[in-house]
């Protein structure tokens, strides 16, 4: 049996044509959407998830693409956008009773977070960002051979066939190799939760693909969009994040800024995985925004 988040109830919800999320669900009070990133699903959240539900309505879906959701094919490129995928998250609060929701993501879940709170401003009252930049600053930051610590990005952001033909040859090998060097703390990922997210993983290739191939694509389109329009976060944000601005040469706590004017940003000696390595203090940086 997969394993769960103790205390949640299942379900699957319909968040758009022919696109079913699997979603848990816990505690009661005012709702708290927790979005997942790479390369996992929806229990990277255990922890945090079940500290929140003793005062929140938490909700823990699987991205489209991801886990046991749906993973449609790409059509037409905007598929996986993440603006659709905005939208399903909207579209699951909804389903689920509720208009106006919180809103935290980590790594992939957290630039499908900062879509939401840029198309649904009036749906996304506080929003939470962990270890990410936004899309278009993620990209503009990347230079000559530091860049290769996000070699996975140019891979993924091919056309269709070649990343998913190399990717499916060896996807444990892979996604497993994101497991190991992202993580400080191994034994924060323990074996039956590892093997949950490489078994996922195996069974996602295409439609994780597309999730990346998308943020080269139409997700920067988006951006690109809204930076010359001078649209911006109008809800409080919090962001934290390793100190990727020193290791790669930028300033992170100004590239968030200029798209959240009401920010707090820390920069956090944790690994990427935080939400799994310090969960308390993920828990106390999420309680301190939803109290802004």
């Amino acid at each position: 049996m997969e394993p769960r988040i103790t205390g949640f109830d299942y379900r699957r919800v319909t968040v758009a044509d022919g696109v079913s999320l699997n979603v848990a669900v816990g505690g009661s009070g005012s709702p708290v959407v927790l979005l997942h990133g790479f390369p996992q699903t929806h229990l990277m959240w255990r922890h945090v998830a079940a500290d929140l539900a003793a005062d929140h309505t938490v909700i823990c879906p699987d991205l489209r693409g991801y886990g046991d959701s749906d993973k449609p094919a790409d059509t037409d490129g905007s598929v996986y956008a993440k603006r659709t995928m905005a939208a399903d998250t909207v579209a699951l609060a909804r389903a689920l009773g509720h208009e106006r929701f919180a809103l935290a993501g980590h790594d992939r879940g957290a630039l499908v977070a900062v879509r939401a709170g840029l198309d649904h401003p009036e749906a996304v009252t506080h929003l939470a960002s962990l270890d990410v930049l936004p899309t278009s600053d993620m990209w503009d930051v990347l230079h000559g051979t530091s860049a290769a610590v996000g070699f996975h990005l140019y891979l993924m952001a091919q056309p269709p066939g070649l990343p998913e033909t190399l990717i499916g040859a060896a996807p444990d090998a892979f996604f497993g190799h994101f497991l190991d060097i992202w993580a400080r703390d191994p034994e924060a990922i323990p074996a039956e939760i590892r093997a949950a997210y490489l078994r996922a993983s195996r069974a996602a290739v295409v439609s994780i693909v597309a999730d990346y191939r998308a943020s080269a694509t139409v997700d920067l389109d988006h951006d690109r969009a809204d930076r010359e329009a001078g649209r911006r976060l109008r809800m409080p944000v919090t962001v934290l994040q390793q100190d990727w601005g020193a290791a790669l040469g930028f300033d992170a706590a100004g590239r968030w800024k200029a798209w959240a004017p009401d920010l707090v940003h820390s920069s956090v000696a944790l690994g990427h995985f935080m939400a799994e390595e310090a969960p308390g203090e993920v828990v106390e940086a999420l309680r301190s925004l939803l109290a802004r």
